[in-house]
């Protein structure tokens, strides 16, 4: 049994959308306040012992009676936002991430999380805690639901990610190894010689997304320009970016490119492991440092594309669902070491796609002779 997220698409109706929104400020008004709480305490007190998740929630009931409304909020999730924000706060002093920020309800992502009340009625309907039934689309749900986190997407849609104890049947036993080299050509070599190439979707809808943004461009200014103009005639209702329909509408249609470029990867990349997974018992892969290639700008851009970090968390994950192995191997020289006879012939450039061991005298394929460097590591 593991725990899997489901991510689905719900369509609620006009009232069920009203308590969702009206849900998403609740939680950022309880994420902010308790964060203001945090910061006052620790600067009245900074050698206190940092507080728990319990601690906030014994703060919930005394909020709520100082600020009515509050009760009209899914209890469930405001005790899951004070989870989140300890985790986040306890993270700073362990310098691992950064410090936890104040929400904003101008940011285009909101999202809540609720633990009780959660039933699935039948395969297109779903029961949330002060929602009711809701229709939802996508993959099939079987198990146990633990929780459930409701997101508003930048493109004005609804989603439901469940986590869900689901049974997963290990695959077969295949009794072979691969080592693995990654690419910008291609997306991933094999040491068998096969080659999964690169699909480019972000330059398969630059062409529409630039359209788009050409015009984002255009009306924030047009936009920022009646701003000023208001401001300087000392109107008494002065307006935000977000009253401006024509900003919306473009803002809205470069949100929806470049969530269907992230859909797209995302979908090739789950298709791309999964094989991995179902063909190899033990997979090896090259430990590369993306933020250190990133520094190269004429190949920025490709090696973002690749999401080479995100192909290899998938491959950590099904590996242990499957029973299968995987290990990260040090890139170190991995494309310069002959795979037949080991010798080291030397730093080549990236435009050399194939050379000859000047010992054994045997021809390479750059990318398959590293692949194969990384099995035998």
């Amino acid at each position: 049994m593991v725990l899997t997220g489901v991510k689905l698409r719900i369509y609620p109706n006009q009232t069920q959308r009203l308590h969702i929104k009206l849900n998403f400020g609740y939680n950022r008004f309880v994420w902010n306040q308790m964060l203001n709480m945090l910061i006052k305490r620790h600067e009245n007190n900074p050698q206190a012992p940092l507080p728990n998740a319990f601690a906030l929630n014994n703060l919930l009931p005394a909020l709520k009676a100082e600020y009515p409304w509050l009760k009209a909020a899914e209890s469930t999730s405001l005790q899951a936002t004070n989870h989140g924000l300890i985790i986040a706060y306890q993270r700073f002093f362990q310098s691992r991430h950064g410090f936890p920020k104040f929400k904003s309800r101008k940011f285009p992502k909101q999202s809540y999380q609720s633990r009780m009340g959660i039933r699935l009625i039948d395969e297109q309907h779903l029961k949330l805690p002060k929602l009711g039934i809701v229709r939802f689309s996508g993959r099939q749900i079987s198990g146990k639901i633990k929780n459930v986190t409701i997101r508003f997407s930048a493109t004005g849609k609804f989603y439901t990610v469940l986590l869900v104890d689901t049974e997963i049947k290990q695959l077969a036993k295949t009794d072979k190894k691969v080592g693995i080299d990654l690419g910008v050509a291609d997306l991933v070599i094999t040491s068998d010689g096969i080659k999964h190439p690169t699909i480019r979707f972000d330059k398969q809808l630059a062409q529409k997304k630039h359209y788009w943004e050409k015009r984002l461009a255009r009306r924030r200014r047009q936009a920022q320009q009646v701003m000023a103009w208001e401001k300087h005639n000392h109107e008494l209702v002065t307006r935000e970016l977000s009253d401006f329909r024509n900003y919306q509408q473009a803002k809205r249609m470069v949100a929806k490119y470049a969530e269907k470029i992230a859909n797209q990867r995302s979908n090739y990349l789950h298709h791309l492991t999964k094989q991995l997974v179902t063909q190899y018992d033990v997979i090896k892969i090259e430990d590369l440092k993306t933020k250190n290639l990133l520094k190269n700008h004429q190949l920025a851009r490709a090696i973002a594309n690749q999401a080479w970090r995100a192909l290899r968390a998938q491959l950590e994950y099904k590996c242990e669902w499957y029973g299968k192995q995987l290990i990260t191997v040090n890139p170190r020289k991995t494309s310069q070491i002959c795979s037949n006879c080991h010798y080291d012939c030397g730093k080549h450039a990236l435009d050399i796609r194939e050379w000859t061991c000047p010992s054994c005298g045997i021809n390479h394929d750059r990318d398959i002779n590293a692949a194969k460097n990384i099995l035998s590591a």
